[in-house]
């Protein structure tokens, strides 16, 4: 999510195990053998987990240890990352992740959690990295509150990993001449709760005149906004491009929504991580550039018809 102090993941599928040849080593050792065997086997077991995860090694110990990432991620966010009908954790962020996942020999795990929690979370030590649309912005990096100007934490680093912009809707066929964001003044918007939406409906209330203003209702996930839209309940609404185009196409079979005027503030989505995880950060960043390379990537981002936003290398703290 393009957010204020937040954006949008995953879950890596396969876990690395070595397995050692312990009943062919033990019988060697009654030979004689036994230093050479045990040297054998290690070198073996060795090249055969680095070709599986070649990238193990870049993670701090404790993480390699456990064999798990642990995600923050507000899980109602599709297609980014969104609960399919069987309840699984689908999208492009858990692909992605998966994929990085596979580089790294660990399962990313995703944990759901209110979009504008999350950094707080990663603060805590609930999360080893935040991953939910999150738009990697100076302000995060440098844990300022976009609205008040003042610090309000440490920041966090952002590995960048996809670009997108913020886009408004209405219901079908009642656009109500709105275009732009100027033409909101004197009409109702719905939105998520600390996404960079919010930031611009806010920043563009205070430019309205004639008595105008935007009324802006926030709520905790994009579904709850899109619901309020539906009903009729507001004039319009506004999500990341990624987002607002999926429920156009998928709302009502099509019928709910249509997009209106072009997407703004195309900015990165970042994967956030601690400052001090310096470690965590560029082993993320080499498990990025890995599947870039080769193509991995590429096949998640059309999966998910978002090639418009895909990039060509991994980027830290890319946000402006």
């Amino acid at each position: 999510m393009t957010a204020s102090s937040t954006r949008r993941t995953t879950a890596a599928r396969s876990r690395i195990a070595a397995v050692g040849a312990i009943a062919v080593a033990g019988a060697l050792l009654l030979t004689g053998c036994g230093d050479q065997t045990e040297s054998s086997n290690s070198d073996s077991t060795d090249t055969s987990s680095a070709k599986a995860a070649p990238l193990a090694d870049k993670l701090p110990k404790e993480i390699r240890d456990a064999g798990v990432v642990k995600v923050g991620s507000d899980i109602a966010y599709a297609p980014v990352e969104f609960k399919d009908d069987s309840g699984k954790t689908v999208g492009i962020d858990p692909d992605i992740a998966a994929a990085m996942g596979k580089q790294l020999g660990v399962k990313f795990e995703f944990e759901n959690g209110t979009f504008d929690t999350l950094i707080t979370g990663l603060r805590s030590d609930r999360y080893d990295i935040a991953m939910s649309a999150m738009t990697d912005t100076k302000d995060r990096q440098e844990g300022v509150d976009s609205e008040t100007g003042k610090k309000v934490g440490e920041g966090v680093d952002f590995v960048d990993y996809f670009t997108a912009g913020v886009s408004i809707y209405t219901k079908k066929g009642d656009d109500q001449g709105i275009k732009t964001w100027s033409d909101l003044c004197g009409k109702k918007i719905v939105l998520q709760r600390g996404t960079v939406s919010e930031d611009l409906a806010k920043a563009e209330a205070k430019k309205c005149t004639g008595g105008k203003t935007i009324t802006i209702e926030a709520f905790d996930n994009d579904q709850q906004a899109q619901t309020r839209l539906r009903g009729g309940g507001a004039d319009a609404g506004s999500s990341d491009f990624p987002v607002a185009a999926y429920a156009v196409k998928t709302s009502g079979g099509g019928k709910d929504f249509e997009l209106v005027g072009e997407q703004v503030e195309a900015a990165p989505y970042g994967i956030a991580v601690a400052k001090d995880n310096t470690e965590l950060r560029d082993a993320l960043k080499a498990a990025l550039d890995a599947i870039i390379e080769n193509g991995e990537y590429d096949k998640i981002i059309k999966k998910w018809g978002v090639e418009d936003g895909a990039v060509k290398e991994a980027t830290i703290n890319g946000g402006k």
